[in-house]
């Protein structure tokens, strides 16, 4: 059975509808990386070492990276010569096969780490613009339909209408925010928080912190005050630390999540707006460079297409519409 076959037979047992999420939030990036592979691929009737450079270069076009792209086409050459493999057509399922083996180390793991001793502290961290508070609102919504009791604490202080923005949030979701004013102390915000999810008998505490300028050396300061207060006041948390990236910043998202990860201990990834980009190839960097886990996908604009990461659904949703994974089937 042809891996094509396979990857559609595994993702075929996840609800349509998910399938369809990855599938239509990834296109853009399918119809660039994918639909440039297959051009090359048909342009040639070889495999030679002019086909592996173009492929390097249609690789780090789609924002896979430079070490990533190289390390790919390493083991496609690899392969390539211990699989005797001579057709171009090949590449495809190959290339797959070895994106879905980098992406997949996770396997089993939890979308996120609970606490089965009380409350499950949450930090979301990241720069302005990535949809940080957004990315709360919708996971809010997530975990309460599970039957969560949910808390909100309004930890960035920073940006104007940050706290007004969580609270249309809590509204609309129907959880408590908690909060200070403007340009509060946010490790202040942080601990009143955690007190109130406390008394109020929650399950869990998500906490917003200041879009932080990654070159401010004292707003990362800031937001190793907020771990410590987090660390003393519940013991074992934070359960997660997740990094919200914006997927079409590319190359930048990456260079972000290591500074982010020098200054707290990073556990995951958030990467939104994932289907308003061409440039999707960053989710396969960011595992493979970062050894983070990436977490949950933004694959559209409703508070239901922030998806759980599923590696073959990744896959899928980019090679799914790929002329040569139909005629494999």
């Amino acid at each position: 059975m042809s891996f094509f076959r396979k990857l559609k037979e595994k993702v075929s047992k996840t609800t349509e509808s998910v399938t369809q999420k990855f599938v239509s939030g990834l296109s853009k990036t399918s119809s660039s990386l994918v639909g440039a592979m297959e051009d090359l691929i048909l342009r040639r009737n070889k495999i030679d070492e002019e086909l592996f450079e173009e492929l390097e270069e249609i690789l780090i076009s789609a924002d896979v990276g430079v070490s990533t792209t190289m390390e790919l086409v390493d083991r496609v050459r690899q392969e390539v010569k211990e699989r005797k493999i001579q057709d171009p057509a090949e590449l495809q399922p190959l290339m797959s096969e070895i994106i879905l083996e980098m992406m997949k180390s996770d396997d089993g793991a939890p979308s996120l780490a609970m606490n089965d001793e009380g409350l499950t502290v949450i930090l979301f961290v990241g720069v302005n613009g990535v949809g940080k508070t957004t990315t709360i609102g919708k996971l809010a919504h997530k975990l309460k339909s599970q039957g969560k009791k949910v808390v909100l604490a309004a930890g960035d202080t920073f940006r104007a209408g940050a706290i007004e923005q969580l609270e249309t949030w809590g509204e609309r979701v129907g959880v408590d925010v908690i909060k200070h004013q403007a340009g509060a102390d946010p490790a202040a915000v942080v601990y009143d928080g955690i007190q109130a999810a406390k008394s109020r008998g929650a399950d869990i505490l998500l906490c917003d912190t200041a879009g932080r300028l990654h070159s401010k050396v004292n707003l990362m300061e800031e937001l190793k005050k907020v771990y410590r207060v987090v660390q003393r006041e519940v013991p074992g948390a934070p359960h997660e630390v997740l990094l919200v990236l914006d997927a079409t910043t590319g190359q930048n998202a990456l260079q972000q999540a290591k500074t982010f990860s020098q200054a707290v201990n990073v556990s995951g990834i958030v990467l939104t707006k994932l289907d308003g980009t061409a440039k999707g190839g960053i989710v396969i960097a960011i595992r493979n460079e970062l050894d983070l886990p990436v977490r949950w996908v933004g694959l559209g604009e409703k508070v239901e297409d922030l998806q759980e990461f599923d590696a073959e659904q990744f896959v899928h949703g980019l090679f799914g519409q790929s002329r040569m994974m139909e005629e494999a089937e």
